[in-house]
């Protein structure tokens, strides 16, 4: 499980503990400025360093570290459990049944009133809505728990290092004639503040980046 991590040292522990028997956690360290990387290797965490700040490129680096044949990726900031990744995983497997996916995305479900922001559940809400018109993409939440196998991700070729690596990942996944599921997964209060959808200006960086990858599929519809 790759972890991008940016001074999560209060939440660590318990997003670590919440680990699955059989999963191995992978903390990016994006430029902590707190214990974040000694707090992770202490619980037995793999620690790789990325200096390249941005949320993309701590996904990135996480999954170039992976070794196991399935990579999933989650925020490390206790706001979503991890111990809900083996249902993730099974539709990729086929552990239950047979395998229904390429591509499992965490639909968020809110627990408590104040787990998502408005501004921040409005941005996904209009988010979601430009990728059903203009990727054809059947898909209600860019969920930031997801689960793959590891070498098809890595043929994606994913570029973006900022806040368009989730959504590059859903663009060329589709693109690419994956099955792309949502399964719904709690969603708690974070831990801390949050460097991107828990500011205002997070958030406006983080839409600018992926309507700039959205309108790059429009273009190329254009032109088909």
């Amino acid at each position: 499980m790759v972890l991008p991590c940016l001074n999560e040292a209060a939440a660590l522990p318990w997003v670590l503990g919440r680990l699955p028997p059989g999963y191995r956690a992978i903390v990016v360290d994006n430029g902590s400025t707190d214990d974040s990387a000694a707090v992770a290797g202490s619980l037995g965490a793999l620690v790789v360093t990325e200096s390249r700040r941005g949320f993309g490129s701590a996904a990135h680096a996480g999954l170039l570290a992976a070794t196991a044949p399935v990579v999933a990726f989650c925020d490390a900031d206790a706001s979503m459990d991890p111990a809900e990744l083996p249902r993730m995983v099974a539709l990729l497997t086929g552990s239950v049944t047979s395998a229904t996916a390429d591509l499992v995305l965490g639909r968020r479900r809110p627990t408590t009133r104040g787990s998502w922001p408005l501004h921040a559940r409005l941005a996904n809400r209009a988010l979601s809505t430009l990728i059903r018109v203009r990727a054809h993409i059947d898909l209600h939440d860019l969920g930031p728990m997801r689960a793959a196998w590891r070498e098809p991700l890595l043929a994606l070729d994913l570029q973006d290092r900022r806040s368009g690596y989730p959504l590059e990942m859903v663009l060329r996944a589709s693109a690419a004639g994956w099955r792309i599921t949502e399964l719904d997964t709690s969603y708690t209060p974070r831990v801390g503040r949050s460097k991107v959808t828990g500011t205002l200006r997070g958030t406006v960086v983080a839409i600018n980046d992926m309507s700039r990858l959205l309108a790059a599929v429009k273009r190329e519809d254009t032109h088909a």
